[in-house]
């Protein structure tokens, strides 16, 4: 029990402090996250295209970009309100070709992020600040193939920092003043954003969460063999500590501990340790398109595209060109992400989903040897569920109803398919599932009935984190104490020593 005593005492020496701005960032991501461009704000930056427009074929924008391997992802957008094709290539920035001279993008200059800039928000000023590789809210790796990024400040209400790629000339990123102000106590200090660009990274927060995970369970331990149950100390207390600190930490962690734990471990799971949760899944993804996304039936005009989907009571601001089972479809987005479906090869039928045959098609072929079940997902679950703006998932789309692929593989394969557009959004094997209870259901409680009643979910997250926090601010000045009082033992003795 000594050793135990001491092996609490000083890991929380060395960590409570660091905890205790674990809850307090934790507290302020729960409402303000960190920045990111929504798909919602991205269609609402964009005009509408026009159907009276002479478009290039897809085709002929996918031969522009010149290279050698087929895409993953082909659309039609606006840059800076000019209709371009966006065509993305693995680990590379997307491909910006004009979509009416056929002009590829080689490098957007200072001229032309100003103009996206002012397409983005036109009734505000622009003020250009550079051209920049990283900085305080630009650290996501997904944003490494479209590095360097121009940063822009508008003048508008919210005070927004623009970034623009270098390469297409796109917006990739807002970021408010609200979201970079709350940002330095939140996700840059919860994320250890301050050694983010270090190549241990990944092993400072893994190793720190591990240690701390040691210390609360230890922790935890001593408490309840100190705590008398069925009487009390001479005090009147079920705790033997009367000193404020030691009795508040004490009681705090009999009351909050547990959660403590769940809260330190869930944070360490979420770096996916030593690979323990990697998805092992042999199910070939990519077959389901069936064919490269490249040699599209053009029979039927962009132009003609757009036409189709402005009266079938739809405004595309985005085209979007897919394969399922290696028929080609289209797929239009208006201003409000709600889309529409129409195959290349029809007669112009506009519909709401792709076909429910096509797709089982199209996931017959993802294996020729694991049989599986299909199901249809209309509400949200413990394993497909959308979250709130701000939160670190916030910029991932979850349609409803998708289309559920069952597996009867070793890793016990789920592929959530998005029949709106035909593509899959996700592969869920069993390591990944066991990682959601792991992960999401204990680090944010991200838990249905909690989800639709978002009030009560903020409310109870904020309480517990509180009493989190008062183990944790505790615990730091019963180190800081000891610490003084050691302290000041070690200088009595020096003097001593020296007058000796």
């Amino acid at each position: 029990m000594r050793q135990l005593f001491l092996w609490h005492r000083w890991l929380g020496i060395a960590l409570c402090l660091f905890m205790a701005l674990w809850f307090i960032s934790g507290i302020v991501m729960l409402f303000v996250g960190y920045p990111k461009l929504t798909s919602t704000e991205h269609l609402q930056s964009l005009p509408a295209l026009s159907a009276g427009t002479d478009y290039i074929d897809v085709n002929q924008a996918i031969n522009a970009t010149k290279q050698t391997v087929p895409p993953v992802e082909v659309r039609l957008s606006s840059i800076a309100d000019k209709p371009h094709y966006l065509i993305r290539y693995p680990d590379q920035a997307a491909i910006a070709i004009d979509a009416l001279t056929a002009q590829k993008i080689e490098n957007a200059n200072q001229l032309q992020a100003l103009a996206s800039a002012q397409a983005f928000y036109p009734a505000a000023k622009t003020e250009y600040l550079g051209l920049i590789e990283y900085d305080s809210w630009t650290l996501s790796r997904g944003l490494d193939t479209e590095r360097p990024l121009h940063k822009i400040r508008l003048n508008d209400e919210a005070g927004r920092i623009l970034y623009i790629s270098s390469h297409s000339g796109r917006v990739i990123r807002d970021a408010t003043f609200h979201e970079r102000t709350w940002g330095w106590l939140g996700a840059w200090l919860h994320w250890l954003y301050p050694f983010r660009n270090l190549s241990w990274w990944s092993e400072l927060i893994i190793y720190l969460s591990l240690t701390a995970t040691a210390m609360a369970f230890l922790g935890q331990f001593i408490g309840i063999k100190r705590w008398r149950f069925s009487k009390t100390y001479r005090s009147g207390s079920h705790s033997p500590y009367s000193q404020t600190n030691m009795r508040w930490h004490h009681i705090g962690g009999m009351l909050f501990g547990f959660l403590l734990i769940a809260w330190i471990f869930s944070g360490l799971m979420s770096m996916n340790p030593w690979n323990l949760l990697a998805n092992k899944s042999e199910i070939d993804i990519q077959s389901f398109k069936g064919e490269a996304l490249n040699n599209f039936d053009t029979n039927m005009t962009t132009a003609k595209l757009i036409q189709n989907f402005q009266q079938a009571g739809i405004q595309p601001r985005e085209l979007v060109w897919n394969k399922v089972a290696g028929k080609d479809w289209a797929t239009a987005y208006d201003e409000h992400g709600q889309s529409r479906v129409q195959a290349l090869s029809s007669t112009g039928l506009v519909l709401q989903i792709v076909p429910f045959m096509a797709l089982k098609h199209a996931v017959q072929t993802m294996s020729d040897t694991q049989t599986f079940q299909l199901e249809w997902v209309k509400d949200y679950d413990f394993y497909y569920f959308a979250r709130e703006q701000q939160s670190m998932y916030g910029a991932r789309e979850r349609p409803l109803p998708i289309l559920r692929a069952k597996f009867d593989d070793p890793a016990k394969t789920w592929i959530h398919i998005d029949p709106h557009n035909g593509s899959v959004i996700e592969s869920l094997d069993q390591n990944r599932r066991i990682a959601r209870w792991l992960f999401n259901l204990l680090h944010s409680w991200d838990w249905q009935p909690l989800l639709e009643r978002p009030i009560l979910r903020e409310s109870l997250i904020t309480l517990f984190s509180l009493g989190g926090l008062i183990i944790c601010i505790s615990g730091t000045l019963i180190g800081w104490r000891r610490l003084r009082r050691k302290t000041r033992k070690y200088q009595d003795k020096s003097k001593s020593f020296n007058t000796t």
